[in-house]
């Protein structure tokens, strides 16, 4: 029997990823624009926590917003009425954003004046966490419902996440969900993340976030 090659092409399509992503990062640092990369799984509650986040620091920061999906301007329609700058980003089947698409994105954001740009990922706990989108800061969103082992069910997404916000602690009293457990999980697989718990429908927690959001943009700009 004839022996079948078998290539592995995953390594170079990251490698060549990671270097296109590099290279935005650079320039949007000479541009003093701070990209931050939100990810969650569906439902989560991202486009709620922004637009609290927008709420606490539009007087201190011009702010603009990617929102990615597969299909539909739902979420950027939301965004638009806390009057930051948006876009909709169609991924065309796609379940993340790389390096090339973000830079898309952010040229239809044009970012001239803008301090802050924030990437709303497509809704998902792998794919997004694979790529490196060029940002300067990975968020993500793990809400109470989804439950605390998430951490050890998809270890690359909370390994390349800079903050994790807890979300919907407003429902922990209704949810077998163990916070300690959750922040033990995961430091398990990211000593260095920040872990704030919030709930977006409240606001309780989110001026924690702000201000750490509003001291990393400050140290991206010196």
């Amino acid at each position: 029997m004839k022996e079948v090659r078998i290539l592995e092409i995953k390594q170079s399509v990251f490698a060549d990823n990671d270097k296109q992503a590099e290279q935005l990062r650079q320039e949007l640092k000479e541009k003093g624009v701070f990209l931050l990369n939100l990810m969650s799984s569906p439902g989560s509650g991202k486009t709620t926590t922004l637009m609290r986040t927008i709420e606490m620091l539009k007087d201190k920061l011009k702010i603009g917003v990617m929102e990615a999906d597969i299909d539909s301007d739902v979420d950027a329609r939301t965004i638009s009425e806390s009057g930051a700058k948006v876009i909709q980003l169609h991924t065309g089947g796609m379940c993340h954003l790389d390096a090339e698409m973000t830079r898309q994105g952010l040229d239809g954001l044009e970012t001239e004046g803008i301090e802050l740009a924030i990437l709303e990922n497509v809704g998902n706990l792998v794919c997004p966490a694979e790529f490196d989108t060029g940002a300067s800061k990975n968020a993500m969103i793990l809400s109470v419902p989804e439950g605390e082992d998430k951490p050890l069910k998809y270890p690359l997404m909370f390994s390349i996440c800079d903050v994790v916000l807890i979300n919907k602690i407003d429902v922990l009293p209704y949810f077998d969900f163990d916070m300690e457990k959750c922040k033990e999980y995961i430091h398990m697989r990211n000593p260095q993340a920040k872990i704030i718990p919030i709930c977006a429908k409240t606001g309780e927690g989110i001026a924690e976030w702000a201000e750490w959001l509003a001291e990393e943009v400050g140290k991206w700009n010196k």
